[in-house]
Order: structure tokens, then sequence, then C-alpha cells
């Protein structure tokens, strides 16, 4: 999605609030992987979710999974070798990105 869009994105709900510059960074940096990992599972879904990443307008279903995706991708776990299992993946994903993919799908008037 182009700079020009970001601060109108609607997602078809009317909402086009314009998101903080480093939460449009987050999920700009996410989507990407988010995508491709959903290509090696369910490649229908993710050609309908990055059409609307690319219209600006992630559907509802879309929005879900995306957040479903970044709470269970979380990698900067806070937690050392002794007290819990690294989760590795291809990108680095802190709470406080998890949390930034959250307001921004807020901001789009999705739901989670």
């Amino acid at each position: 999605m182009n700079d020009t869009n970001a601060a109108n994105d609607t997602n078809g709900t009317g909402a086009g609030r314009a998101s903080p510059p480093e939460e449009r960074h987050t999920v700009e940096r996410l989507v990407p992987v988010w995508l491709a990992e959903t290509e090696r599972h369910d490649p229908a879904a993710a050609r309908e979710a990055g059409a609307g990443w690319e219209r600006g307008s992630l559907s509802a279903h879309a929005a879900q999974d995306l957040a479903t995706w970044v709470t269970a991708r979380v990698t900067d776990t806070g937690f050392n070798e002794d007290e819990g299992p690294r989760v590795d993946g291809p990108a680095r994903i802190t709470p406080a990105d998890k949390d930034a993919v959250h307001r921004w799908l807020a901001r789009q008037g999705h739901r989670i």
C-alpha cells in the first residue's frame, strides 16, 4: 500500500483515521511476513488478503487473521532460556509490535 493511501485506509468501514507513523511502519514490516506464511497454508486467502492490502482495505476476516497471527508470532517474549521457549520466526515481533498492529487494525475500524 502506498503512502497516499496510508492516511485514508477505510477497509470499507468509513473509519479512515490516520495511524501514527510508527504503527504504520510496524504494520508495513509485518504484513509481508504474514502474507508469505498465509500463502504456504492457504493460497486463496493470501491472494485475497494481499489484494485487500494493496487496495488499502483488509476484509474483516483478513484483519482478524492478521491480529491472531501477530499475537501467536510474538518472538520477543522476555523469557530467557531457563524460563521458556524461544519463538523463532522470519521476523522479530515484540509485544509492542503486536499492540501496534492491533491498534492499527482498530483505527481502520476492525473489531479484534
